[in-house]
């Protein structure tokens, strides 16, 4: 217990955590928007969005997400440089870092949200769509009202598992100089490397605390909102 008062004292473990939170809870929210965009480019009758929602899939899920975090920041921010946020602010660099790391975390995981998203649209009997259909409504309007809430339903523990994914892939951005949970790890073994047993046990823990209640809440939801055929 002295080595845990001892790195909750001297390192700001507290803030790292709070940074993963943010990280995920950020991230989460824009994989589920684009995800849910390429899901429905996915069944669109549409061939180009078809294809598009194909190869975005394809191509950004089986790209490592070392590499699109690298390549948001060092490639579109400063080669190409765009900017998420103002240049002028003192905390310019770390908001920039932050916000390129979470688009580079919600672009990779928009690519297992869209197929979760699949995988439900086609649990939703093509009956219902046609019915839609037969009083009048568009692809759209169908998609909105009928085939994408009974979607969402029959994906929720997918999504949940996409969820813990994401949360642990957040240590990626310490790479980039985000202070989450695995940047301050390796701070930690720096300069206090006779602690180490102390800082896997306490990273591990905190990981622990955000990923176990995630888990346990979408089993309740999966079992809770399941759809009865």
């Amino acid at each position: 217990m002295d080595a845990f008062s001892r790195l909750l004292t001297e390192y700001d473990v507290l803030g790292a955590f709070w940074m993963t939170i943010k990280l995920t809870v950020a991230s989460a929210i824009g994989a589920l928007v684009i995800g849910t965009v390429v899901a429905v480019c996915r069944v669109s009758p549409v061939a180009v969005l078809r294809g598009f929602g194909t190869a975005y899939v394809t191509l950004i899920r089986n790209t490592p997400l070392t590499l699109i975090v690298f390549f948001c920041l060092f490639g579109i921010s400063n080669t190409l440089q765009v900017q998420l946020a103002d240049p002028d602010s003192p905390t310019s660099i770390a908001d920039n870092t932050f916000r390129f790391g979470v688009v580079a975390l919600a672009v990779y995981h928009a690519s297992f949200v869209a197929e979760a998203l699949r995988s439900g649209i086609n649990t939703v009997p093509q009956g219902q769509a046609e019915a839609a259909r037969a009083i009048g409504l568009g692809f759209l309007p169908t998609l909105r009202e009928v085939v994408l809430p009974q979607a969402f339903r029959g994906a929720i523990a997918p999504l949940g598992n996409t969820l813990i994914a994401l949360t642990k892939n957040t240590t990626v951005v310490a790479t980039i100089g985000v202070a989450e949970l695995a940047y301050q790890m390796r701070n930690m073994i720096e300069f206090s490397p006779s602690l180490l047993y102390a800082i896997f046990a306490l990273i591990a823990v905190c990981f622990i605390l955000l990923t176990l209640p995630t888990g346990v809440l979408f089993t309740y939801l999966s079992r809770r909102l399941v759809v009865q055929r």
